[in-house]
């Protein structure tokens, strides 16, 4: 179904041509003086030195022309030109009678829908999950569901580090707290052991240790290169040893994701580039593009529009080691043999905005990817503590992702339990929900350049712009409904089973029609969304529609109203407002709970 401002700039556009002027000066906007008026065109002003005619006469031609139209309730000429409009009732409820038809509430999907990979998450094998990588998960998911909405195919990617040094020193720390396992046994021909020699705990701590010991010893750090090296040339037992580390890794990865409601089509790692950098490597000396620059292979990737300087894209290091760059670039030889995406989205710091810039640059430069492949760095801000500094436990170390979940839980639970008398294990699970929406809505809110500050009194409110407040409108609304059923109930044989109403009425108040208007916003805002990448447009779209619906609710006596088929008109516009907020949320990454 067409988005509600087109149907209405439609009619607009159709009166300008009828009256002799080019349609196009009939698009029109939601009003800022909602006071005045609900719609508006200046069309006529824009018109008025190609037509040489005050705006006031052209907008008072096309007003008369749109008279007795039944889109509109009212239609006004204002000087210097505005044409002001308000929408009827009737048709206005007509449309939302369509949006409540359709599954997907009749939401324009792509007209030509595009293959899109989203790289989100940025996990490390061997290393806990921490703040830091909150804000990559929670708005890679939700990019990635808002695109999947608008009708793309879109393929969700971890990309995992699991290559390097890292890997070396926890070879190498391993092999000196167990130098009796398998693992480091040349001559070693059997099976290695099934189960992993390291619970995820112990790796956790063997990494940092490694890591800190290396850059004191310079005979330990020398023996982690060489394992390293040797893991990369395929030994047998330090493959083995690797591959434990991926599965009780990944292992861990995947609960702490399923906790934050994050999923992965693909769990690729950099190791799985690593077969394509030869051949990249070859090519690009092979065709010109790639030199050597005081033992580094490097590629330039300069252009005149510059206004800073860009440095050459670094392919190999004088020593010939592969960078993170050398792995970003075979990623994409990877995905574009794999997948022929038309668009790949990076969700990263945007501190990393420039190491992107030199990977984009190089691979279109060298024939990575297709002339109309779009490459997308979406690059977020930091989440800060209330002192404005990077966010951190209270003794000041980086806080595992783990713990920030089960504080904002807890901080959820002890609210449940202080506003009601609910039982203890639903309302553990309540808390789990809304705490969810708390952390997610507090960063998606925001649009995802900014660097934001993460509040946990104001993020865990059930009042004001929150995840919490959202929730409980939708609770609300179920809540309304089901009474609905109930009393519905209590006057039809139970065989016959009780119904929603669907047909919706035309607004008996201005604050229904207010709750209306938002509601047929829906079409435009997931657009706006999936074009720009901007899940902050969902959450000011539902924060406005929870607004506009608790006016109408406070406004309204909905279950006490004894015109029958007004009551069900307005149940039926909630059950619609429900279905809009959850699809909503749902976009945004979580869900509502039954009871609050």
């Amino acid at each position: 179904m067409k988005k509600f401002l087109d149907l209405i700039s439609r009619e607009v556009s159709a009166a300008f041509e009828a009256c002799g002027y080019e349609a196009a000066y009939g698009k029109t906007g939601i009003s800022n003086r909602p006071d005045l008026c609900e719609y508006q065109c200046n069309g006529a002003m824009a018109a008025k030195k190609k037509y040489q005619k005050a705006p006031i006469l052209i907008a008072k031609e096309v007003v008369e022309k749109l008279a007795g139209n039944p889109v509109f309730e009212s239609v006004e000429a204002v000087n210097p030109g505005f044409i002001n409009l308000r929408v009827s009732g009737s048709y206005l409820a007509g449309y939302l009678d369509q949006m409540a038809a359709d599954p997907d509430l009749s939401v324009e999907k792509a007209e030509q829908p595009k293959t899109i990979i989203i790289d989100f998450g940025g996990a490390n094998v061997a290393k806990p999950l921490h703040v830091g990588h909150l804000r990559s998960a929670i708005i890679g998911e939700s990019v990635k569901r808002i695109c999947r909405f608008a009708g793309h195919q879109v393929i969700g990617d971890v990309h995992l580090g699991d290559w390097g040094l890292q890997m070396g020193l926890i070879i190498t720390e391993v092999r000196h707290r167990n130098p009796s396992l398998p693992y480091f046994d040349e001559s070693f021909e059997g099976e290695y052991p099934e189960e992993a020699p390291f619970t995820i705990s112990e790796l956790e701590e063997i990494y940092p240790f490694a890591s800190g010991k290396s850059k004191e010893d310079e005979a330990y750090k020398n023996e982690a290169l060489e394992a390293t090296a040797k893991l990369q040339d395929g030994e047998r037992g330090y493959r083995a040893l690797w591959q434990h580390i991926l599965n009780v890794s990944i292992a861990d990865l995947k609960k702490n994701y399923d906790n934050l409601n994050v999923e992965f089509d693909l769990w690729k790692k950099e190791s799985d580039a690593q077969p394509f950098i030869p051949d990249m490597v070859e090519a690009m000396k092979r065709d010109g593009y790639a030199y050597e620059d005081q033992g580094a292979l490097i590629v330039d990737i300069k252009e005149e529009s510059d206004t800073k300087e860009v440095p050459p894209c670094m392919i190999l290091k004088s020593d010939g080691a592969a960078l993170y760059t050398t792995t970003d670039l075979a990623t994409i030889i990877d995905r574009m043999q794999t997948y022929h995406p038309d668009e790949i989205i990076y969700v990263v710091d945007k501190r990393q905005e420039m190491h992107f810039t030199q990977v984009f640059r190089c691979a279109r430069k060298t024939g990575l990817v297709n002339e109309d492949t779009e490459l997308k760095f979406l690059g977020f801000g930091t989440m800060n503590g209330r002192d404005g500094k990077p966010f951190k436990t209270r003794e000041g170390g980086v806080m595992r992702l783990e713990r920030l979940i089960a504080e904002i839980d807890e901080e959820m639970y002890k609210k449940i339990m202080e506003n009601h008398e609910a039982d203890p294990e639903e309302a553990r699970e309540t808390a789990a929900l809304v705490g969810l929406s708390a952390i997610k809505y507090g960063d998606l809110s925001n649009q995802a350049s900014k660097d934001y500050v993460f509040d946990v009194d104001k993020f865990t409110s059930f009042e004001g712009n929150t995840g919490p407040y959202i929730l409980y409108t939708i609770v609300r609304i179920k809540s309304i409904l089901n009474k609905y059923r109930a009393q519905a109930a209590a006057t039809q044989k139970p065989e016959d089973g009780v119904t929603l109403p669907r047909e919706i009425l035309a607004p008996a108040s201005e604050s229904e029609k207010a709750l209306m208007l938002e509601l047929a916003k829906l079409n435009s805002v997931i657009e706006q969304a999936s074009e720009e990448l901007a899940p902050h447009k969902i959450c000011s779209f539902i924060y406005d529609l929870s607004n506009a619906l608790n006016r109408f609710y406070h406004e309204t006596k909905i279950l006490a109203c004894e015109d029958e088929t007004q009551k069900c008109g307005w149940i039926a516009l909630l059950d619609l407002t429900k279905r809009v907020l959850e699809t909503g949320i749902d976009l945004l990454g979580f869900e509502a709970p039954e009871r609050m």
